[in-house]
Formats: C-alpha cells, structure tokens, sequence
C-alpha cells in the first residue's frame, strides 16, 4: 500500500522534553489518529511534519517528497487546522474566500460555500459571533476547499458537543472515499477514532508506543481479571502492564486468543482503544520485562 506520509527517526529536543526516533506511516485512503496525553509530543509532530519547527534528526516525506527541500508543493497540497480560527474576528466568511482563491490556484468557492451550508455557517456574520464549533467547522471547511490529498488536523473536535462531533467525523469519511486523500489527526477524544480511525499511533512520554491499525489492536489485546493467586499463575512474559484494585488485578496481554486458550480458566474481556492507553500510561510493568 502506497504512504501518502512518512516518518523516520524523528527527533526534537527542549528543554525537559525530548522526542525520540518517531517513527510511522500513513497508507493512502486512510484515517490515522495520533492519540496520547497532554504533552506527550503530538503537537511537535504535527509541527515538525509542517516545518513549523526545526527537527534535531530524522527524514519525513509527504507525497515522496521531503517536507523541508519541497515544502511549498506540499503545502500546496495539504489542509491543516491547527487551531479553532486563524481569521481576523471581523472578517466574515466571503472575504475568507475572497482571500483564499488569491492562495491556493486550487480554491474552489462554490465548493466552500457548500460547506458553508452545510455547516449552517452565516455568509455574512463576523467570525467573533461565531461560536467555538462554527469556528472549527470555518476552519475544517476552508482546508477542505483547495482540494487537498492530505489534511492535518490537531484537536480538531475537542470542546465540541457530540452533534457537531459526529457531523465533522462523517466529512472526513466522506473525503477519504476516493481512497487517494488521507487525514492524520490528534485527539484525546477515543470515541472519535473509534467511529472512523484505520491507523492508531500511540505516543507517550516523546515515544511511539505502537503504531498499529485499529483492526490490529482489537484483535490483539486483551484484559485479564483475576484474584492474587491467579495473577501470580500468568507467565510473566505474556503480561504487558496490569492494575491492582479492590477486586483483584486487570492484566493487559497481547496474542488476545492464544491467551484466551493459555488460561481458559480465566476471564479475559476485550480491550478497546482508551483501555490500551490507560494501561499503557498507568499500568504497572513487571520488572526484569520489557515487553
């Protein structure tokens, strides 16, 4: 499958906060989520990929191409919303046009004013009237309106109540049907990738953690629940991380159905996408075990 992005070895550093060696891929046709808590290095990512900032080491490609030697052909090509408006507040949506078309060569306003209406955005009304989901929705209409093969979006739907979320999701699924566009966006907001991710990359601490299609994950992780004495039968090797609470352990493991035979004995419940972060991030690992 052809990578419409690509990530090497992606290094930056500030002062108490590094990342290091990222690395993954976006397919064409696909929707990859960069999930992960606050501060964890997404926004420096998405910085890095737009050269926005100055990477320590490594090699990203957009399209083939390297993101700093053909940067002004890829941004020619991609949408990004980085933030909720990056418009004057007295602008109204038919300058924003008017603006645009003297940007990209691609602008096509009846396209915009499409999703205008669909957004039920006002023509006429200046964006410090606008609430904060019409404001995200301006911006994800105005990267989506040149045409892009690839948009970038960070938080694109935080704050946002579940109608406007789910209307945002449906675009974006909408844009990738032609299988030749992709979207790589960050959110905390798991429900969201589980309604419409193909791809998850997991960063945590300035590291990937995984990075892994969501079929991929739901097939292999699973959740043991067990007393003290059953905890202490699991092999060590097969336990990635575990919690202890009132009731007993929940264990994290990997090869979901090969361990689900291994301890028939035991209850293993599935493991959806925040479950996987949270013992990722909060789990405890069994010492002398990397796994």
């Amino acid at each position: 499958m052809e990578n419409i992005l690509t990530v090497e070895n992606l290094s930056k550093e500030y002062e108490g906060f590094s990342l290091d060696e990222v690395n993954f891929q976006l397919p064409k046709g696909t929707i990859m989520g960069l999930v992960g808590e606050n501060g964890a290095g997404k926004t420096t990512i998405i910085k890095l990929i737009l050269n926005l900032i100055k990477k320590k080491m490594g090699r990203i490609q957009v399209f083939g191409l390297d993101n700093i030697e053909d940067e002004l052909k890829i941004k020619s090509r991609i949408g990004v919303v980085l933030d909720e408006s990056s418009f004057h507040d007295n602008l109204v949506a038919r300058d924003i046009s008017i603006i645009m078309k003297n940007i990209y060569d691609s602008w096509d306003k009846d396209l915009f004013l499409d999703y205008l209406s669909r957004f039920k955005l006002p023509k006429d009304k200046r964006i410090k009237e606008y609430s904060k989901g019409m404001k995200m929705k301006l911006s994800i209409a105005v990267a989506l309106s040149h045409n892009p093969q690839l948009l970038i979006l960070d938080e694109p739907t935080a704050g946002l109540d579940p109608i406007v979320r789910s209307e945002i999701l449906d675009i974006f699924l909408e844009f990738i049907q032609d299988e030749e566009r992709s979207i790589l966006f960050s959110t905390h907001i798991t429900s969201d990738l589980d309604k419409v991710a193909d791809y998850i990359t997991f960063i945590h601490n300035g590291g990937v953690i995984f990075s892994e299609s969501m079929d991929g994950l739901a097939e292999n992780y699973g959740i043991i629940k067990c007393g003290i004495s059953d905890f202490n039968k699991i092999d060590r090797t097969d336990i990635v991380t575990y919690r202890k609470n009132n009731f007993g352990y929940e264990v994290l493991v990997t090869n979901k159905e090969k361990n689900r035979y291994k301890y028939k004995d035991l209850v293993m419940d599935n493991a959806n996408l925040e479950d996987i972060m949270l013992f990722h991030i909060r789990g405890k690992r069994i010492e002398g075990f990397n796994n």
